[in-house]
């Protein structure tokens, strides 16, 4: 199988190249995000553990973007598995193609974050390394099989099956659940149950990451209700398009969001925090961490326009064939862009200050509500201006998706 994969990465395109970057990229960083936030997890004051819990969240939207590079290459790969599959190979071969693929691409893109790790912390704890690496290694294979699930590769060429995902109730009982614990968790505080006087810490530390993933997949059903309502008020082709395709797979929106939302969340948090706290070292690396995220979800956002073009290259080759402009099409990407992102970057900077506020409301300082609600605006404004400026950049891929053979 290995060299198997190796004569077909002989023909690789240059696309695909970028997406074996992305994945490599994407795993390297996880991996160092992981090894800090464990090596700071030892660290007694409250903003080690604050800068560690932030750092090992921040690298669930990067293991996002490495699994959205796998699809988006499973979606690509269109003459080389399609050779594969006239040569006599079965969908089960292809899938663990992907699988032995994703794990090498992580595995290298892991190490290297590892190294850089050793590097950087001379002296400090180095045991967790290998396990993240060997986590994050799995991950990948994982996802290189998983990704090639929608995707039918006959020697005839490769489609995607439609598995359009909707709103589902568990993601708000996810949801409902972390709010619950991370508010038990505070109110507890040192006569929680269970664990002894880490019980509460614990409680409050596992239902903030129920609520974060509670809160990116119930996003689908806020984007649902915004493209609806965008339909509704539509006063223009372009404007109703881009409600309806939004709408179509709120899911998928969902997903390529996670990232911005995340950043959102945080940053309008440590703004909360900060503002009753004062600036400190811990706030300034959670800053960095932050602008890191930032670049993450541009390029998340990226690999979604990039997943979701292929998808619908024949329908917009034959609207450009009908007559309808590029330009008014790249209208279109910028307004889904806006019918996402603003319902989902309002939320996550009201849940952001909302969880520092409401956990010290008895001592929080009433002057500082102007900071962390100017802050919660202008990260909210952020999200939504990154994902309008990526619909912008995406209008590269558009013209392509309108070339002649994509009609075919």
């Amino acid at each position: 199988m290995i060299a198997v994969l190796l004569m077909l990465n002989r023909g690789r395109s240059r696309a695909e190249r970028v997406r074996a970057w992305l994945v490599g990229t994407g795993a390297a960083v996880a991996t160092f995000l992981v090894c800090t936030a464990v090596s700071l997890a030892d660290v007694e004051d409250e903003g080690g553990s604050l800068t560690g819990l932030a750092l090992a969240l921040l690298a669930v939207p990067v293991a996002g973007l490495v699994h959205q590079a796998n699809r988006l290459a499973s979606a690509t790969r269109e003459r080389r598995l399609a050779a594969l599959r006239l040569a006599g190979a079965t969908p089960g071969d292809v899938r663990r193609l992907g699988a032995l693929e994703g794990g090498l691409l992580t595995l290298a893109g892991s190490l290297a974050g590892g190294a850089l790790y050793v590097v950087t912390h001379l002296g400090g704890p180095l045991p967790q390394v290998p396990v993240v690496v060997a986590l994050v290694t799995y991950g990948g294979v994982v996802s290189g099989a998983r990704a090639g699930r929608d995707v039918v590769v006959s020697p005839l060429g490769v489609t995607r099956r439609a598995r359009v995902r909707g709103p589902r109730v568990r993601d708000l009982l996810l949801l409902a659940a972390g709010v619950g614990l991370y508010v038990l968790g505070a109110w507890l505080k040192g006569r929680f149950p269970l664990a002894g006087p880490y019980g509460s810490v614990l409680a409050m530390t596992a239902g903030l990451v129920m609520m974060l993933f509670g809160l990116t997949l119930a996003t689908t059903w806020l984007i649902g209700m915004s493209a609806r309502r965008t339909g509704r008020r539509a006063r223009s082709p372009e404007a109703l398009l881009a409600a309806r395709l939004v709408e179509a797979d709120p899911r998928a929106w969902a997903r390529a969001l996670s990232v911005v939302s995340l950043t959102v969340f945080f940053g309008a948090a440590v703004g909360a925090q900060q503002a009753s706290a004062g600036y400190s070292q811990a706030h300034a690396l959670v800053d960095v961490a932050l602008l890191l995220a930032l670049t993450t979800s541009a390029v998340a956002l990226v690999v979604h326009q990039a997943e979701e073009l292929i998808d619908l290259r024949r329908s917009l080759a034959a609207l450009s064939a009908a007559g309808v402009p590029e330009r008014a099409l790249g209208g279109v990407l910028v307004r889904q862009a806006v019918v996402a992102a603003l319902p989902v970057c309002v939320v996550a900077a009201v849940s952001g200050v909302a969880v520092v506020v409401l956990t010290v409301v008895d001592v929080y300082p009433v002057e500082a509500l102007a900071w962390a609600i100017t802050r919660a605006v202008l990260m909210a404004g952020v999200g939504v201006l990154a994902a309008v400026v990526v619909a912008l950049a995406a209008r590269p891929l558009l013209r392509g998706a309108l070339r002649p053979e994509a009609r075919a």
